[in-house]
């Protein structure tokens, strides 16, 4: 019998899967696609990787925290890089934005772009971000799953410091109240998409989003973003966890209310414990009886989906690592994805220019540039037409060429059918409310024995450095049960 089966091979059930291996248990990883990753998949285009999921890496502590379990470091596995500038914003009325990785960097760019003032704005906006950021990562990202109880634990210090961080307000109001700047009040909006949410209803909370980016720095990874997947791979192998690939699980045993095993491929695989690294939808319909649905809960509305494509692009010396164009009105977007249920009628554009930001390989004549417009999960329209208006967008903005090829797409359809009952939501439930983080499922399954959760759908949420978190919490709340320590190396 298998001490824990971890189903899933995204950076959640990779985490957690070196986490329990170095504290000595037996694990098996079984993946239902052709590869690890999840949704941070490649594509061979010509010759040619691709990344087709995220293309940042934020909170690198958390991956190295990762290897670390296993007497590595995120040093001795990947190569991170830092392109200059980080970002580069394309306005409707022809301005541009270069954003930096360091604070006064940044700053600097903005009062020429836009004015001292403007500087002035954004400067006391990140100051904000920062002290939320400092009272909330504890309790909300590298602590158990926040419950009403346990916040009213920490005690009146704890309390008044969470009393500061803007739960009762929207981000969109925060955001107004710094900064009058509507290029800037722009740029911050666009951080409630990094979670799928809405900035008119998410909570100001989410204004730390622009503090982990901006001013504690981001970065890409050598050879990509799925590199760093394939390093958690390997190390979870030196452990000795076996890693199975096109291996989809097809249910959860049970006996009573206690974890036996799993079926895969037409067989049931004995286990102690199960990691389950998928959505929470998945897990409540279609892994566990339907008895025990109810104990996996619910998070709340879906985030939003995308359409993602590559294009062929020609080589050109002013393409930043990665760039955004807003459409005329960056509002009308969100109206568009939250009340009308449709793609923007016209989208943000996001691009990644996969050499410069990751150093991936090229073409001969041209360069793989990633591009992403934001879509509702399973939207009502069609999606045919997504890859001509990124392509519109991007030509009117000037930064493709009419010979520039768009060589691969993905609908939030064929999203969704990669990843069954996920709707295509690219990061579980939307943070939309400031009850979010409470109602989002918990990495312990109550009521059932032996069962956990890992992923942008259970605490503490969507996005690399989360999901990677996710499973070290996954690994430590089932170490816990066992009386066993988490190793620290």
């Amino acid at each position: 019998m298998t001490d824990v089966i971890v189903i899933g091979a995204g950076f959640g059930g990779l985490a957690a899967a070196i986490e329990l291996a170095s504290s000595g248990l037996e694990v098996v990883v079984y993946e239902a696609g052709p590869r690890v990753g999840g949704k941070a998949d490649e594509v061979v285009i010509d010759g040619v990787a691709c990344d087709t999921g995220p293309t940042l890496l934020t909170l690198p502590e958390v991956a190295d925290q990762v290897f670390r379990s296993a007497g590595s470091s995120l040093a001795d596995e990947v190569t991170l890089v830092q392109p200059d500038p980080a970002f580069r914003y394309h306005y409707p009325d022809g301005q541009t934005l270069d954003v930096h990785h360091a604070v006064d960097d940044t700053l600097v760019s903005v009062r020429a772009a836009f004015g001292e003032d403007a500087a002035g704005q954004l400067a006391t906006h990140l100051d904000r971000a920062r002290r939320i950021w400092e009272a909330t990562r504890e309790t909300f990202i590298f602590g158990a799953a926040p419950t009403f109880g346990r916040v009213l634990s920490l005690g009146p210090k704890a309390w008044w410091s969470l009393s500061k961080v803007d739960t009762h307000r929207t981000l969109w109001d925060v955001i107004c109240e710094d900064v009058q700047d509507e290029r800037l009040r722009w740029l911050l909006a666009r951080y409630a998409t990094y979670n799928g949410s809405d900035v008119r209803t998410a909570p100001g909370t989410l204004a730390c989003i622009a503090w982990v980016e901006l001013g504690l720095g981001a970065w890409g990874v050598h050879g990509g973003m799925h590199a760093l997947a394939t390093a958690l791979a390997r190390t979870a192998r030196r452990l000795g966890v076996r890693i199975h690939t096109s291996s989809p699980v097809e249910g959860i045993e049970l006996s009573g209310q206690a974890v036996t095993g799993v079926r895969v491929g037409g067989r049931v695989e004995a286990c102690h414990a199960v990691v389950c690294n998928g959505d929470a939808s998945h897990l409540a319909q279609a892994l566990l009886p339907a008895s025990a649905r109810g104990a996996v809960g619910g998070a709340g509305p879906r985030s939003t989906s995308g359409w993602v494509g590559v294009f062929r692009a020609a080589v050109r010396e002013d393409r930043a690592a990665h760039e955004v164009v807003f459409p005329r009105n960056y509002l009308d977007e969100f109206h568009d994805l939250f009340d009308r249920r449709r793609s923007p009628v016209e989208p943000t554009v996001y691009t990644c220019a996969l050499s410069g930001a990751h150093g991936r390989a090229q073409w001969a004549d041209a360069e793989p540039m990633f591009a992403m417009i934001n879509a509702p999960a399973l939207p009502a329209d069609d999606p045919a037409r997504w890859g001509a208006l990124a392509r519109q967008r991007l030509l009117a903005a000037g930064r493709i060429h009419r010979d520039d090829e768009l060589v691969w797409e993905r609908s939030p359809r064929e999203l969704a059918a990669r990843f069954p009952d996920t709707g295509g939501a690219i990061y579980g439930a939307s943070s939309s409310s400031a009850l979010a983080a409470f109602r989002r499922p918990a990495n312990q399954i109550s009521g059932i024995d032996g069962l956990y959760l890992a992923g942008g759908s259970a605490h503490p949420g969507g996005g690399v450095p989360l999901c990677l978190q996710s499973g070290r919490q996954a690994a430590g709340e089932l170490l816990l049960h066992l009386g066993l320590q988490r190793v620290a190396k």
